[in-house]
């Protein structure tokens, strides 16, 4: 039988580490560095410049074709923006010539129609010029916009920067006179200007007569005067005096100074009041009561009533004209309750006067020189204020 073999554990395994520690560590092979051979230090990267070489990488993929379009656009971009330049340029110099020539305390809003401009402004003629003038006094009124638009202008001036006038074949605009500038304008009195109607314009407010508050309203009809002026035909003039009596002025039968329906009334039902009026000769008289019927009213209350409030009676002197009892008999109108003094303003105020008060009538200013012609065609009456269409021509700006 083999013995078996047996492995020897004399041999300390920590020996064998104390060894490996005695032994030198292992040196690797030095290596220069990456580049040291080269002349240049070391340098952080470039990214622009690796985006640049993206760029160009895609412009270069672009075709021919391609280029071109993009190139054709720019320059339309920069001629369009030269153009809108001039055109400015020139507005501006238009606005300050019609500004000098006209006389007017602002420059106008001037617009060159028609695309491109410099192709016009080489031919020296403009297709379309509008021009817009604010605040043009008129007379007693103001317009509130003059707008006109030149068909057809020859520019005067030699080469593209000289402009020093213009010239129009046709013209045609519009003309606003607008309500509320005639009632802040008039509103001294307080009256109000509103339409009614193609031609007719409606005035109401109140006048101080006085030193009372009247009521007035009047209605004007719209006109054209001639080739450049505007009339104003004032009817049915009235003024109100509280509830009491209406005035209209003038010497027809219907005009004068006459009771009001409330103020009749008021009358009838108080005896006394009533008996005063029918005591006065001239008042009997304007009535034309028999002397039986008006004494038989002074002496019994039951026939002065039944005389007061026949529909005959109330009619008769609602009509009567008070002007010239009044003047003869100024107590007439103490007992009615009407002031003296408010008569005598009255009576003042004629109708020519009152009328000119409320007259909307203007003329459009005259052009300065031999500058062509501007004449009305139509006149309406809108919601905003009257309208005045107008046409000339030869018309001309500048040197």
């Amino acid at each position: 039988m083999r013995t078996p073999h047996r492995i020897s554990n004399d041999r300390n395994p920590y020996d064998e580490l104390a060894t490996l520690a005695d032994d030198p560590p292992t040196e690797f092979p030095y290596r220069e560095p990456y580049g040291a051979d080269e002349d240049h230090s070391w340098e952080p990267p470039d990214h622009g410049r690796r985006s640049r070489r993206r760029r160009r990488g895609r412009f270069a993929g672009l075709s021919v074709l391609m280029k071109t379009v993009v190139a054709v656009v720019v320059l339309c971009a920069f001629l369009t923006l030269a153009d809108r330049w001039a055109v400015l340029y020139a507005e501006n110099k238009a606005a300050e010539q019609i500004k000098k020539q006209l006389k007017l305390a602002a420059a106008p809003e001037v617009e060159i129609g028609g695309f491109p401009f410099l192709t016009q402004l080489a031919d020296r003629r403009v297709h379309e010029l509008k021009v817009t003038v604010p605040d043009v006094a008129a007379d007693r009124v103001t317009l509130a916009k003059v707008s006109a638009t030149a068909h057809n202008v020859r520019i005067k001036g030699s080469g593209l920067t000289d402009i020093s006038g213009a010239y129009a074949d046709t013209m045609n605009g519009q003309v606003l006179v607008s309500f509320a500038d005639l009632n802040r304008e008039l509103g001294s009195s307080q009256v109000t200007f509103t339409g009614h109607g193609k031609n007719k314009v409606l005035a109401r407010g109140t006048l101080p007569v006085a030193g009372h508050e009247v009521k007035v309203q009047a209605d004007a009809d719209i006109q054209r005067l001639g080739a450049s002026g505007i009339s104003t035909d004032i009817d049915n003039m009235r003024l109100g005096i509280g509830d009491l009596a209406t005035y209209r002025p003038g010497t027809r039968a219907s005009e004068g100074l006459h009771l009001t329906r409330a103020s009749v009334d008021r009358l009838t039902q108080q005896v006394d009041k009533a008996r005063q009026l029918l005591a006065v000769p001239a008042v009997v008289q304007r009535l034309g009561l028999p002397d039986s019927v008006v004494r038989g009213a002074l002496t019994s209350d039951a026939k002065l009533r039944e005389l007061t409030g026949s529909p005959r009676f109330v009619k008769q002197l609602m009509s009567t004209n008070l002007i010239d009892i009044a003047l003869a008999h100024p107590a007439v109108l103490k007992r009615i309750g009407l002031d003296p003094a408010l008569l005598d303003g009255l009576t003042r105020l004629t109708r020519p006067e009152l009328a000119d008060r409320l007259s909307l009538a203007f003329r459009l200013p005259q052009l300065p020189g031999d500058r062509g012609y501007v004449r009305l065609r139509d006149v309406t009456v809108e919601k905003e204020g009257i309208r005045v269409d107008l046409a000339g021509g030869g018309l001309s700006v500048g040197s």
